[in-house]
């Protein structure tokens, strides 16, 4: 397996690897593993990927998610990301599944705003269009050491809330429906998550981040917004292109990424599977404890 570097500063791609050869060989996972670790992101390239290859690849790294309600693939562990209606035609740029994809468009991590919010997500290329749609990515790693060692220190200790209902509605009002937002009330994360393998800390960002525990509203958006910029600033970014056959992964502990637009008129179809943080992943020391719901 080699391991080509592919961002500026993190990602690799992994070539002369196969994802059954991940799911089926502990070495090959193991230094699979340690790839994602220290690199964030991983581009598996020519593959001949089906959902139960995926699956397989994805229980790997961990427990998958159960795909939450209001998405494509409910209840079960795949998330369709697709602008393809029933009938088989794309769908008009105001359908709701496009108006989603413009959510995606958004600098996030994924499931932030879950209970249990996520280690890793593995998102296959199905239908690409022809113009558009990379998938683009920072290292919040990198941003989290281009601070100040004040800013730092102040970061490890502070907590931010994420809430699903807040990033759709920068999108379209009523984007997140109403079993959504029951289903996924706000919760509280610490903003930097240490990685337990390596020591080094990442800012833990997203669209869904709206408020700074303990800091006065504003200020504390102002600091959200401040932090995500710099985070994405020219000359950061490792943007994917898509080529059928591509797979790539990402640590949602160490990376924020967006999606890019394309022509609404052309067909595209990803899956994705997402895999649960764990105590090993250092989740225990994200939450915040007995916590109250910011306003």
């Amino acid at each position: 397996m080699d391991v080509v570097p592919v961002g500026p500063g993190f990602g690799a791609e992994l070539r002369g690897v196969t994802l059954s050869d991940v799911a089926s060989d502990d070495a090959t996972y193991n230094a699979a593993r340690a790839a994602f670790e220290e690199h964030s992101v991983l581009v598996f390239r020519n593959q001949d990927v089906t959902d139960d290859i995926q699956l397989a690849f994805s229980r790997r790294f961990g427990p998958p998610e159960t795909t939450k309600v209001g998405s494509q693939g409910t209840g079960s562990h795949f998330v369709i990301l697709s602008t393809i209606g029933p009938d088989g035609k794309v769908v008009p740029a105001d359908h709701r599944l496009q108006l989603r994809s413009k959510a995606n468009q958004l600098w996030h991590t994924d499931s932030s705003f879950k209970r249990t919010p996520a280690l890793t997500s593995i998102l296959s290329a199905r239908i690409i269009p022809e113009h558009g749609g990379e998938t683009e990515f920072v290292s919040t790693r990198l941003a989290f050491e281009r601070l100040d060692a004040a800013t730092r220190h102040r970061l490890v200790n502070s907590f931010a809330w994420h809430n699903y209902a807040h990033s759709r509605a920068k999108v379209a009002p009523g984007l997140a429906t109403s079993e959504e937002q029951a289903a996924l009330p706000p919760v509280c994360w610490r903003m930097v998550w240490r990685n337990p393998v390596n020591g080094r800390g990442a800012l833990y960002l997203a669209s869904h981040a709206y408020a700074v525990e303990g800091m006065d509203a504003v200020a504390g958006t102002r600091l959200i917004e401040e932090l995500t910029e710099a985070a994405t600033a020219p000359g950061t970014t490792y943007q994917h292109q898509w080529k059928q056959g591509d797979v790539v992964m990402w640590d949602n502990r160490a990376t924020m990424h967006r999606g890019r637009p394309w022509p609404a008129h052309e067909a595209r179809l990803m899956i994705r599977t997402t895999i649960s943080a764990t105590e090993a992943d250092g989740l225990g020391s994200m939450g915040l404890t007995a916590p109250q719901a910011a306003e």
